[in-house]
């Protein structure tokens, strides 16, 4: 079981492929890098594992099934900018709670404060706001996670510790998680294997 892409091509202008003939997957509890050049097509092809795209060619299947498209996706994904992923007129609290009520050790491992909870995203630096998106991202139904460049805006220190946290929890619960990122140093330090994204021929 796990989750797995096939064969999976896009473009956005016909016949000029993004990337094409790509075959990627990752089993529960498996941490696996996604590497490429800038402009290669890394994040449309984690939108396309989540499901937020549809491919031009190929596949996705969650454990042997046929990505769903509604309700609760058990693929979830944390944005590099999680103000993109943030309702601005909802306080923090309701961004939690809109997936779930997490438990007090999930909060504490990402020291999100209790009176964070009251304030509006604009009232917290992008970090902090981030911190929300992966506690949000790690519903008890979430069975893949794919990070795209989840802790660019973070200093080397706070990163350390967030990746720590979140890796603990994700092997704990066996959720299989795609780091993409472009810091080849980063993935070869937390993945088990990393894909090279290229061009396609």
């Amino acid at each position: 079981m796990s989750l797995i892409g096939e064969n999976l091509g896009y473009f956005y202008e016909k016949n000029r492929w993004i990337f094409k003939d790509i075959n990627i997957s990752v089993a529960p509890g498996e941490v696996l890098g996604l590497s490429g050049y800038s402009g290669c097509g890394k994040s449309t092809l984690s939108r396309i594992l989540a499901g937020y795209v549809v491919p031009r060619a190929g596949s996705v299947a969650v454990n042997g099934k046929a990505m769903e498209r509604r309700g609760f996706r058990p693929v979830q994904l944390i944005y590099q900018h999680p103000e993109k992923a943030i309702n601005p007129r909802w306080r923090m609290k309701e961004v939690l709670n809109e997936s779930y009520e997490p438990s007090q050790d999930v909060l504490d491992a990402f020291e999100i404060r209790d009176e964070w909870m009251n304030r509006w995203p604009v009232e917290l630096s992008g970090g902090e706001k981030q911190r929300f998106c992966i506690v949000r991202a790690l519903n008890p139904g979430t069975k893949y996670i794919i990070a795209d460049e989840m802790t660019t805006m973070l200093d080397a220190i706070t990163q350390a510790k967030i990746w720590n946290a979140f890796l603990s929890i994700c092997k704990s619960r066996k959720i299989g998680v795609i780091v993409v990122s472009h810091e080849t140093s980063l993935l070869n330090r937390l993945c088990d294997t990393v894909y090279q994204v290229s061009s396609p021929t």
